[in-house]
């Protein structure tokens, strides 16, 4: 029998800021939903509502804000309420987020750019330059190589 998958990966802008709380048990979980352009419509977009949990939560609340773009990659996942003022049964389908890769740089440009960590080997260090003599063309006896 086949293993059944629940993944999806999706791209969009946040419609919101992120919104962290702490359970009862002391975790925290950060909510906020993102609008996906639709293909080929250029007004219209779909809304995903996403959850994320404890140390993930607490990135996006610090990271994204409204309007800045993220690629989330999670599953789906089933709600369902009474809701209280009508009675009725309510249901959504979530994403529940298990990577989030922050897409814009701090003031928002586009590609990330800024945002990206500076290499240890900064161009500021100082640079010993190195200078290869000539090699003759002898052959490499393999018995000299340590390894």
């Amino acid at each position: 029998m086949a293993k059944s998958i629940n993944q999806v990966i999706i791209m969009g802008r946040l419609t919101r800021d992120p919104e962290m709380r702490t359970t009862p048990t002391g975790k925290t979980v950060t909510s906020f939903s993102l609008a996906v352009d639709r293909q080929g419509s250029d007004d219209t977009a779909d809304f995903f509502d996403i959850t994320a949990w404890e140390k993930l939560g607490e990135l996006v609340n610090q990271y994204l804000s409204k309007g800045r773009r993220c690629l989330v990659q999670g599953r789906l996942r089933q709600e369902s309420w009474d809701d209280k003022e009508s009675g009725k049964k309510r249901s959504r389908v979530a994403v529940v987020a298990s990577d989030v890769t922050f897409l814009d740089g701090p003031s928002g440009d586009e590609g990330g750019s800024s945002a990206a960590p500076k290499s240890s080997n900064s161009s500021s260090k100082k640079n010993d330059d190195v200078v290869i003599e000539d090699t003759d063309d002898k052959p490499i006896d393999l018995s000299e190589i340590p390894f």
